[in-house]
Parts: structure tokens; C-alpha cells; sequence
């Protein structure tokens, strides 16, 4: 019993404000990745990282339309990523982790509310300790795989930074049996494509978070998975705390507007994966001898998503999948064939010229319909107050509202 309540007292006394525990989170992924192993960045991999970040911007310089958008090149640990990606994750979990802490709350009777006081407090306390944990495991687990800042379709890193794992990096390209050079200079292929987009496109890394953030703010939480996770608590077992599962406890609500929701968010996850793909592809060309078997594991590892990215989804309730890649990336080149590498990425600059989650089913339409807007722009008399300008009977031009009607030469 002492050392539960040593435990306990550890966990609420943790600091940290909101509805998760972010510095407990980080000491928890920190112990798991120190448990497992998490390298060293050699400076042998610091240079072939940077190297590979420098060669894979000049190729993909006549495959976009967007400029370089690194401004540093990194290589980094798991305990790195972790570090440099917590504020992103906390935008995007707190929402979330809020409407578990106050649905613990509310397991307690109202008539005893009143009786614990001040000690309401701690199961606010008790459940952001609790997520964090949670929280900081699944975390861990993600940092072991993933191979580069934006290597689950969202900024989660500083902009500008370009950021490679290599531990990571090495253990996939041992499973794909690739050699490393090649493997990494594929990721890094990828990760210069979305600096270049997230950099140039403005408003984007606000749309991608928002859509996520939208989808969160309707993901319902399962009151009665809280109180059977609570139940699970033995006093006399201090292992029980760390044994809790929380998986399960927030799932979607089954509307129309979540059912939208999480549309507009498999669509813009769809086009910025297709988007990269189709751009990295046609940059690596034929200069990397096994580039159609890479971009093929890449689809799949995107589609499905690795354990630990599905053990998050578990978590938090967010799925953060591209389910509709191949259909974006035949979008992509249908644009680049009928209105070139220029025209596709003239898409990106406003989010109301994106296609819709409908235009995926026919690409071609999709890029032909632009090409013929861009004809009636061209041939639009924007100084006209109505539309173009119209011609009077007989073929003159009728007066402009500046003239005084009186074409006498008055010199």
C-alpha cells in the first residue's frame, strides 16, 4: 500500500497543466525508448543525412513548381522526435484527452461532489497522469518507427526543418532488404517534397491540423470504457496503475457532420500524401535502380499504417491515414499530363481550387474543367464592372464612365 500511494502521489504531484500531463508523457516515452534502445546519431549519418537532404532538393527542382522549403537539415534520435514534435501533439491530443478528464468527473455522484471539495481537483489530476501515460507509450512506440518529420502526413516538426530518424531508416531498409544509401535517400526524397509544400503553401499546415482538430472535436468518449478502466484499480497492486488500457475509450460519433468530418480529412491527408508521392516518383526517375518497389511499400506502409500508428489510433480515436492515396496520386499526374508541373501545383494556392472528395473519381474531368476556367479567365475583361466588355450596334465601343461623351479634338 505504501508504494501505491508513493506511486500515486508521484503521479499527481508530476507537474503539468491541461488535461494531459506532457512532462509525464515525455518521462514515459523516454523510459520506454531507453529500455528498447534509441542510438546515437553518428556523425557518419549527421553528413549522410544532410548529403541526402542536398541531393534530394536539386532532384525534385524541375519536379515541383514550389521551391525548396528546408532551411536545415537534421539528423535525428527518437528521443529527438519525441522532444521536437510534443507541441503539435499537444494541439492536436488536448481536445481530446479534456473530454475523457471531465467524463471522469462525472463518474462521481453529484451528492458526493459536494463532500470531496477541493478534492474534486484530483481526478482531473489523476486523469491527465492517467493519458499521459497512455499517451507518452504510444508516442514511444511511434518514435521506433517513423522515418522522418513528416513521415505521417502531418507538420509535426519546426518549419523549415527537414529532419531524417536514421536508426529508424536503417531497421526499414533491413526489412525491405534495400540498401540503406538508397533507402534513405528516398525518405529524404519525400521529406524535402513536404517541406516544399508545407513551406510554400501558407495556409496549408493550418488546414491539415484544423481538419484534424475538426474530426476530434466529435469523437464521443465511452463513459462506460472509463469506469471499467477505473474499476481495474488495485490498491494493493501498484503495477495496476500502469496496467490500465485505455484504448476504446473514444470512438466516432456516427453522424452526418462527423461522417463529412472525417471526409475533409481523409481528403486532405489523401492530397498531400498523392501529391508527394506523385512528386517524388517522377524525381527519382531513373536515378534510383529500385524506386518502383520503394514508392510501392511506401503506398502500403501509408495505407495501412505501421503498429504503433494504429496503437495511437486506438488511443486517441484518430486515424491518420491517407485511405484514398492511389486515387490522389492518379489526381496529381492527370493535372501534371493536362496542365503541366506549373498548372498541378497552381492548385495548392487556395484551398477552394483542391478537388473535392467527388473529383476523385474522375481525374481527367477534374483537370480538364481547370484548363477550361483558365480559358475564360484569360479572355475576361476584368475592367468592366459586369463582364466583358460588350460592343454597341454598328461595332464601336461604347464610352468609358471617365469620358465626358464629347470627342471633339478641342486643341
Amino acid at each position: 500500500m505504501q508504494q501505491f500511494m508513493s506511486q500515486l502521489q508521484h503521479l499527481l504531484s508530476a507537474s503539468g497543466s491541461g488535461p494531459v500531463n506532457w512532462d509525464l508523457a515525455r518521462q514515459v516515452a523516454a523510459s520506454q525508448l531507453a529500455a528498447a534502445g534509441d542510438p546515437a546519431v553518428s556523425p557518419y549519418e549527421r553528413h549522410a543525412v544532410e548529403e541526402a537532404l542536398r541531393i534530394a532538393d536539386l532532384w525534385l527542382e524541375p519536379a515541383s513548381a514550389l521551391p525548396s522549403g528546408i532551411r536545415t537539415s537534421v539528423a535525428w534520435n527518437r528521443n529527438e522526435w519525441i522532444y521536437k514534435t510534443l507541441d503539435v501533439w499537444r494541439k492536436l491530443c488536448d481536445p481530446v484527452a479534456s473530454r475523457m478528464v471531465g467524463a471522469m468527473g462525472d463518474l462521481v455522484p453529484p451528492e458526493a461532489r459536494a463532500q470531496l471539495g477541493p478534492m474534486q481537483s484530483m481526478v482531473a489530476t489523476l486523469g491527465g497522469a492517467l493519458f499521459g501515460g497512455q499517451l507518452g507509450q504510444a508516442l514511444g512506440s511511434l518514435a521506433a518507427e517513423v522515418l522522418s518529420a513528416g513521415d505521417i502526413g502531418l507538420p509535426l516538426g519546426p518549419a523549415g526543418t527537414a529532419a531524417l530518424i536514421p536508426a529508424n531508416i536503417r531497421v526499414y531498409g533491413e526489412g525491405l532488404e534495400l540498401p540503406e544509401d538508397e533507402v534513405r535517400l528516398y525518405v529524404a526524397l519525400r521529406e524535402a517534397a513536404h517541406q516544399r509544400l508545407f513551406e510554400h503553401v501558407p495556409w496549408l499546415r493550418g488546414h491539415v491540423l484544423t481538419a484534424v482538430e475538426n474530426y476530434a472535436s466529435g469523437i464521443r468518449v465511452n463513459r462506460e470504457a472509463i469506469e471499467e478502466a477505473m474499476g481495474r484499480v488495485d490498491p494493493t497492486d501498484p503495477e495496476s496503475m500502469q496496467a490500465i488500457a485505455l484504448e476504446g475509450i473514444f470512438t466516432p460519433e456516427d453522424t452526418p457532420a462527423q461522417k463529412a468530418s472525417l471526409a475533409r480529412l481523409e481528403t486532405v491527408l489523401a492530397l498531400v500524401e498523392g501529391w508527394v508521392c506523385h512528386v517524388v516518383d517522377n524525381a527519382a526517375g531513373e536515378r534510383l535502380p529500385n524506386v518502383v518497389r520503394l514508392g510501392e511499400a511506401f503506398r502500403r506502409r501509408r495505407a495501412a499504417g505501421g503498429p504503433a500508428e494504429q496503437t495511437f489510433a486506438a488511443l486517441v480515436g484518430l486515424e491518420l491515414r491517407p485511405r484514398r492515396l492511389r486515387e490522389a496520386s492518379a489526381l496529381w499526374a492527370a493535372l501534371t499530363t493536362h496542365r503541366g508541373i506549373s498548372g498541378r501545383d497552381a492548385v495548392w494556392g487556395h484551398p477552394d481550387l483542391l478537388p473535392s472528395d467527388d473529383d476523385f473519381a474522375d481525374p481527367v474531368a477534374f483537370a480538364t474543367a481547370q484548363l477550361d476556367l483558365d480559358d475564360e479567365l484569360a479572355n475576361f475583361d476584368f475592367t468592366a464592372p459586369g463582364g466583358p466588355e460588350e460592343q454597341a450596334p454598328g461595332g464601336d465601343t461604347p464610352p468609358r464612365s471617365d469620358d465626358s461623351g464629347d470627342d471633339t479634338d478641342k486643341s
